[in-house]
Formats: structure tokens, sequence, C-alpha cells
């Protein structure tokens, strides 16, 4: 199989690529690099059975070109990141919309199947947790910028749900929750690369708010074994489903379990949201997955513990930034 993964040089999209490689797969990698970095498969760019092209997910005729070329499309090309949809809203929207519309009516018409990425953030505040696919949802007001991605992720499932529903196109929905592990950074706001980062050179560990939040922090390698199982079931087509991990920590617990596994003299400090992202920012306090309907699908359930994943984080963070990693992890 040829698989075309948009936004492949991405942090989850360079592990989508590697995977697909490891099963014996061809895989062509679209990505403007705005976010994404070529290093992120540094270890496999030279494959010959993996092709980089650099290009922009809505330019129309390259990507119906692409996909008419490929048998199935992993589509992850998106603005990430708290503090990149802040700083970029328009870019972010348009990216986020526009690019899906070229890429799912490009799948239409060559009929190919495609694996659509979403996020948790379209379950915006809702109080019913754990979160259910079918769980309404609540969003703050729209001159927050905060729900933008919200958003536009949203109506990327809508224009899912409706190419399925007027044209038959297989196309299946994976709301990721807080994937984390190697080759992310803290560029874009993700805490746990800023926190570790922070941590490894000693200096204080900031949290947001009063660090009570609470988030399930997924392995990315967890979260690529689900979606690969998703993706070779055909019955999935039409559907939405969560994936991640349950396991609940808050920020503060994550900031403190961080500090001891990097053996760290930071001190952990409380910073208000809008030092960090102004006025236009809304929080959730709780964000948990329910399960049941992708273990129900494909007997998907995440295996790496939360102190794995933050001890492949912190050796693959050392390794960056050229230092010895902490001996002696303590992990359960």
């Amino acid at each position: 199989m040829r698989a075309l993964v948009t936004g492949g040089a991405g942090f989850i999209g360079s592990h989508i690529a590697e995977a697909l490689l490891d099963r014996g797969h061809e895989v062509w990698a679209l990505d403007d690099l705005s976010t994404g970095r070529v290093s992120n498969f540094k270890t496999y760019a030279r494959h010959p059975r993996f092709r980089f092209l650099e290009g922009d997910v809505t330019d129309t005729a390259l990507v119906t070109g692409l996909v008419a070329q490929c048998d199935r499309v992993f589509h992850l090309a998106a603005a990430v990141g708290v503090k990149y949809v802040l700083e970029n809203p328009l870019r972010s929207l348009i990216t986020n919309i526009r690019g899906t519309e070229v890429v799912l009516q490009a799948c239409a018409e060559h009929r190919r199947r495609v694996i659509l990425f979403s996020s948790s953030e379209v379950y915006g505040k809702g109080v019913s947790v754990p979160f259910a696919e079918d769980d309404d949802r609540v969003l703050g007001p729209t001159h927050k910028l905060r729900w933008s991605y919200a958003c536009g992720k949203a109506v990327d499932e809508c224009l899912a749900q409706a190419y399925w529903e007027q044209q038959q196109l297989p196309v299946t929905v994976v709301r990721c929750f807080n994937t984390c592990g190697p080759r992310q950074t803290g560029a874009y706001g993700m805490v746990i690369p800023n926190m570790i980062v922070r941590a490894l050179k000693h200096e204080p560990i900031l949290v947001y708010g009063d660090g009570n939040q609470s988030r399930c922090f997924s392995a990315v390698h967890d979260v690529v074994r689900g979606v690969l199982m998703l993706a070779d079931l055909d019955t999935t087509a039409g559907e939405v489903f969560n994936i991640g991990t349950d396991q609940e920590v808050t920020i503060l617990q994550l900031a403190e379990r961080i500090k001891q596994m990097c053996a760290s003299r930071s001190t952990i400090e409380f910073v208000p949201y809008e030092n960090v992202y102004g006025r236009s920012f809304e929080d959730m306090r709780r964000r948990v997955p329910d399960l049941r309907k992708v273990e129900r699908f494909v007997g998907y359930r995440p295996e790496i513990k939360l102190d794995q994943l933050l001890e492949v984080t912190i050796r693959d963070l050392c390794e960056q930034m050229d230092i010895p990693a902490p001996t002696g992890f303590a992990t359960a």
C-alpha cells in the first residue's frame, strides 16, 4: 500500500509514517514545514519506500495529484498548539478547514480511504466526564480565540460526516487527547516538553492557573497503534473515535513528577493564564476520554503508563539537548 500522510513532518505524522514503513508500506509525507520539522524523520529519511514533499495542504492541484497516486490517506496537516493558534488565528482556521476540505474532496473524487485527525478540543468546556463521542459540546464565546481551534476541528468533522453520508466516502475521525512523546517540542505551548526542558535546566517549572486542572497525556505510540487498528477495519468508516489514555493527572502533579524524574533543583511557579495567553483565553478543568467505543470496535486499550511516557520523552529531549539523561528512573 502507498499511504499519503499530510502533516507528515509533524510530531504525530512522523510517527504514523514510521509505523507504516515498519509495516512494509510506501509512505509519501506532505508538509509545509510551518510547524513540522524535517528532523522528525531523520531516522528513515533515506528509506527507499519514503518520500517527502514540501507543499501546502490547501493546494488543490497538488493534493488531488498526490491522492490519485496513493491508496490511503492519513490527514494530520493542521495548525497545532494553543500558543500558535492564538498568535495565528486566521492562518490556523484556513489551514484546518480549507485543508480538510481539499483532502476530503480529493479522496471522494478518487475513492480513497481517509483517516481524519481531530482533537479533544471539540468537547470544549463539557462537564460530562469522561467525554463520549456522542456527548453534546459546550464551547466558549467566539471572541475568545481559544475556541477557534475547537470550532475549526468541529467543522472538519462535519465535513467528514457529510462526505460519508452523501458520497459514501470511507472516512474515520479520530479525536486525540493530549498526545505526547519523543519528537514533540514545547515551541507551540506543549506542556510536557516545556516542563521537561525547564526541569533539565533547573529553571522554574511553570504551572498555569492553579494547577488543579487535569488532563490525560497519551503516548504517541499508543495513539498510532490505535489509529492503525481503526484504519484497517472497514466498519469504522463514518464513525468518530476517542483515542488516547484515560489515566488522569493534574498539571501540578505532572510538574512534581517531572521534577522528581529529572532530579531537578527547579522550583514550581504558578502563572496566571492571562500573563501567558492574554485575556483571549479560557481553559477547561478536566479532559478525560471515554474509550469504550474504540475498545468495542477494535479492542484498543492504552498500554503505556504516564511514567513510561515521561521517561522516553525525557531521554529524547536529553539527546536533543546533548546532555546526559538522569539515572535511576522510578517507572511504575
